[in-house]
């Protein structure tokens, strides 16, 4: 039976960001579902897995946003089904305030957008053996919610990554964007260039060309472990 990840989108870019890249070349089916345009989450004996991409919505607002609560169904669905679950930027606030962590702007009212050093915590080399640079876009950040092991750290954010476990990974950065992908949130309007803490365009681009060859090496390493290879 073909193993299915589910992959929460928030938005309708194209799908070639390397979590989907990843799990098509090796023996999975990923499956595009977008609950804030109406599709359904599948939560049935199919499904190997679960991915929440990050987004522009505050997580906790449920009442202004009521399909954030199918995608909290489907995250409870994932932890009670002891499947790899991968929650990126919003997708890891998520996790982190469904277990009861605060989320929100910190007080400093940073934002990283950009490249950023990414700092191992103690303990945490099978994580990240050593920094990295990895790609960020946010100004919201978390708390480790209860039973978290923290994993990673910034200047600006000291929490960068969580795990419940072994299948259950929250990341604040975006190592599954491509310089492709990361392009398109460049070129949005109203991009967050001029706020505190986010790099220039052209220091983007230069950290870009140093740096995404080697996150791109490190997260291929972090999804063989969270996903094995199949064929």
């Amino acid at each position: 039976m073909t193993k299915r990840v589910i992959l929460v989108r928030h938005g309708d870019e194209p799908a070639d960001d390397r979590v989907f890249a990843y799990l098509r070349q090796n023996g999975y089916e990923p499956v595009l579902r977008r609950a804030y345009a109406g599709e359904a989450l599948d939560a049935d004996d199919a499904v190997a897995g679960g991915v929440v991409y990050g987004g522009m919505y505050n997580v906790y607002d449920t009442a202004l946003h009521p399909f954030l609560l199918d995608e909290y169904r489907f995250i409870d669905f994932c932890m009670n089904s002891d499947i790899p679950l991968f929650g990126i930027c919003q997708g890891a606030q998520q996790i982190a305030w469904h277990r009861g962590a605060h989320v929100g702007p910190p007080a400093t009212g940073m934002h990283e957008f950009g490249y950023y050093p990414l700092y191992p915590a103690a303990g945490a080399e099978d994580f990240l053996p050593a920094p990295i640079y990895v790609t960020q876009s946010h100004w919201h950040g978390f708390e480790l919610p209860d039973g978290a092991e923290h994993l990673a750290s910034s200047a600006l954010f000291p929490n960068q990554a969580f795990r419940i476990g072994d299948k259950i990974y929250g990341l604040q950065f975006h190592a599954e964007v491509t310089p492709t992908g990361f392009g398109r949130v460049q070129n949005r309007p109203g991009a967050n260039y001029g706020k505190p803490g986010a790099q220039t365009r052209e220091e983007q681009d230069r950290l870009m060309s140093l740096h995404d060859a080697a996150q791109a090496a490190w997260f291929h390493g972090f999804l063989r472990k969270l996903f094995p290879p199949l064929i």
